[in-house]
């Protein structure tokens, strides 16, 4: 089969398309094939090694100290076609078409993938009624990373809510959760995403590149920095009484901050990392068919210029999410040329 292989930390050029050995499902495992994946900002930081210090050691020590060994296929979410099934298989059938995240594990940049099929062991489901395998596959890591964190908002019905970062993967998913729980949203992010971001829910927009939201003079009862690069104490001027600064991609010092803060003040900070769970996934689903959400995309890619979608990743202009097609059909663009969002966000299988 053909893959996208990790060949050493650097930049996207490491990105090389091999042939490797098709994988055979395990019993408990089914084999899937991969129609669509992502290159997710953290693919990209990855694959480069420009992690947050904290995590550098760890990271070499996980996948390989001077280059990839554990890990030599990048791919944190895909949507495809079960072709085979281990004989303990109950829960999936070949030919279902499903989507999901096989987590630190990777290898989804490739014609095919094996996942457990065990609830517990992977996040793994049939796909929405009313999405394409592209749209399905940008779902699991943004959606439930931008979940986790909205529910931790603990948004009610009338709040302020204002999302740092809020035109990429994580970021778009995080609006219209925050919309469906009753928030009135504030988007902040670059200009070439604004009028995304009124397209999919946000009441005000905030181009960061000509004002700080911080000096505004607005405050919220949540504040959410998906990127984790705004103003700590701007943020927490900005929240109300008993507000929440959510803050992803935390840095070394936030722990010590965030002791700080909670011990001479109502405000909360908090910070972490979605531990990806079946039922999430299958509640996001529900508020996809339902109509509540859905995946942005901005463009895609065929597998074989996988390193170009990274070098257009890390320019940081994407709006939603960046989709790698594996297998072309009718369906599917061929081109890597920008989508229309409400293209995206509108159509249906």
């Amino acid at each position: 089969m053909k893959a996208i292989i990790w060949t050493a930390y650097g930049p996207p050029d490491v990105l090389q398309l091999q042939e490797v050995e098709k994988p055979v499902p395990k019993d408990n495992e089914v084999l899937i094939r991969i129609h669509a994946t992502t290159v997710f900002a953290g693919d990209s930081e990855l694959r480069s090694l420009k992690t947050p210090l904290l995590y550098r050691l760890p990271m070499r020590i996980y996948v390989g100290i001077r280059k990839p060994t554990r890990i030599t296929i990048l791919g944190q979410e895909l949507a495809g076609e079960i072709e085979a099934a281990g004989k303990k298989v109950k829960r999936f059938k070949v030919g279902d078409q499903v989507f999901g995240s096989p987590g630190f594990g990777m290898g989804a940049y490739a014609e095919y993938k094996c996942m457990s099929a065990d609830p517990e062991f992977g996040v793994l489901i049939t796909i929405p009624t009313n999405m394409s395998f592209e749209e399905a596959a940008a779902v699991p890591v943004g959606g439930l990373e931008a979940l986790f964190f909205i529910r931790k908002g603990k948004i009610q019905n009338g709040d302020k809510v204002l999302i740092n970062g809020a035109g990429g993967s994580i970021g778009t998913f995080a609006v219209q959760l925050a919309k469906y729980y009753g928030g009135e949203v504030t988007g902040v992010d670059s200009t070439g995403k604004l009028e995304m971001l009124r397209s999919i829910g946000a009441d005000h927009v905030i181009d960061y590149t000509q004002e700080d939201f911080t000096k505004r003079g607005e405050t919220y009862d949540v504040i959410f920095d998906v990127v984790g690069k705004s103003s700590f104490s701007g943020s927490i001027e900005s929240l109300n009484h008993n507000g929440r600064y959510l803050i992803g991609n935390a840095g070394l010092s936030t722990g010590i901050r965030k002791r700080w803060v909670s011990g001479r003040s109502s405000k909360q900070i908090i910070t972490g990392t979605a531990d990806l769970k079946t039922e999430d996934l299958i509640y996001l689903k529900e508020l996809i068919e339902a109509g509540e959400i859905k995946s942005v995309i901005d463009r895609r890619y065929p597998l074989e210029k996988t390193a170009e979608a990274h070098r257009y990743v890390e320019k940081g202009h994407k709006k939603g999410n960046v989709v790698i097609t594996v297998v072309q059909n009718n369906k599917t663009k061929q081109s890597a040329a920008p989508d229309r969002y409400s293209t995206a966000l509108h159509s249906g299988r």
